[in-house]
């Protein structure tokens, strides 16, 4: 399907464009230009911003389907569900699961295809089962494991493994870490007590992220920075974050951004099958989790998850923290296209890239969703 946007205003990778086009052919951006093009069926972008496509490196569910179902129907759904929210692209999230569960999950995901008008699945982020008890969270503790060489060669014989969140500091992750490097996964710490020392020995086996920072991981103390002061000294860890306001507060928020920058926070949703319905109670793996006010936590008041939108949580750090639309171009679509090596074809506006596009107003409201040139009805 082919369509020129006119009347936009363009959020290239270098440069501004304050009036320009975008002609989109079979589902690539064939052209942009700070001409209009005369085409009688071009849409009138009315003056919005062009960006690129959000992509949430980190979601386990949406709308009543949860990863771990293990069926395609559940992919389709929550691929389907997805781009109302900016979501062109994203990495469906296992959960600690008994190791059969996990593998059901990852052959679902790599033989599963999105259609038009569908998210596209980029691989899966793999969330344990190799963390620490002791910062479990909402993951089940009773299918926590010891890194484990030999289950993780099986996993990554699917191909489709893009990144797994371990802790570092457990017994065999020298050895694990090293693997998963070898094969280009993005190692992610997260889950785990590890301190300062652990985060930069890791950092010299294959670490390059944090999982959710701040969350199930040791926070800073004047006598020992942990996992939280190690990501803000270290300039070569990308952060994920969820910016919901519960899991990390306001004023937390604005430091983080002030202190570590656009460059390396990587927005994230780490929602669950909750999101997109009311309140309520809904399963995550073998636990119950309770919804009220768009937090979502166990009996235990624990929290598991969220109900986050992709386009929410960039109003927020707007809000919050003042990020710019560039800001959040940077943390929603260029951090996560580079750190999961799909830069040449995602992350920015640019001819021969995949039409992952949305039109947005100055305010972060979504307007119009082109998913590999297909537009979607919002």
């Amino acid at each position: 399907m082919n369509e020129v946007i006119n009347n936009v205003t363009l959020y290239l990778e270098d440069k501004v464009w304050l009036s320009g086009s975008i002609t989109i052919e079979d589902g690539v951006i064939q052209a942009v230009s700070r001409e209009p093009i005369a085409d009688q069926r071009a849409v009138d972008g009315r003056g919005l911003i062009a960006i690129p496509g959000f992509i949430d490196t980190h979601i386990h569910g949406a709308i009543g389907y949860d990863v771990m179902d293990g069926s395609e129907e559940a992919l389709r759904e929550i691929a389907r569900a997805l781009p109302f929210e900016g979501t062109t692209s994203f990495l469906p999230t296992t959960l600690t699961a008994h190791r059969a569960a996990i593998d059901d999950s990852l052959h679902n995901i790599a033989t599963f295809s999105s259609g038009f008008g569908q998210a596209e699945v980029l691989g899966a982020h793999v969330e344990g089962p190799f963390i620490n008890k002791d910062k479990s969270g909402a993951q089940p503790a009773e299918y926590i494991l010891e890194p484990d060489k030999a289950l993780t060669e099986k996993w990554l014989e699917s191909g489709v493994v893009k990144a797994m969140t371990v802790a570092p500091e457990l017994g065999g992750a020298h050895a694990l870490m090293h693997l998963l490097h070898q094969h280009s996964v993005v190692v992610s710490a997260g889950h785990t007590e590890a301190d300062y020392n652990d985060i930069r020995w890791a950092r010299t086996h294959g670490l390059s992220q944090l999982t959710h920072l701040c969350n199930a991981m040791t926070g800073i103390h004047h006598r020992d920075m942990g996992a939280v002061g190690a990501a803000v000294l270290f300039d070569d860890l990308v952060c994920e974050l969820i910016a919901d306001g519960i899991h990390v507060a306001d004023p937390m928020l604005k430091l983080l951004y002030q202190m570590i920058g656009p460059n390396r926070l990587m927005l994230i949703t780490d929602s669950i099958r909750a999101k997109g319905l009311e309140s309520g109670t809904y399963k995550l793996g073998r636990n119950d989790v309770t919804v009220v006010n768009g937090q979502a936590t166990l009996s235990d008041g624990t929290l598991a998850g969220s109900v986050l939108t992709m386009d929410e949580a960039a109003r927020r750090m707007m809000r919050v923290c003042g990020a710019t639309i560039r800001d959040i171009i940077q943390m929603t679509a260029v951090n996560p296209a580079k750190q999961y090596g799909v830069w040449d074809r995602k992350g920015s506006l640019a001819a021969g890239k995949d039409a992952d596009l949305l039109l947005v107003d100055e305010q972060m409201t979504i307007h119009a969703v082109y998913c590999r040139g297909t537009h979607i009805n919002l």
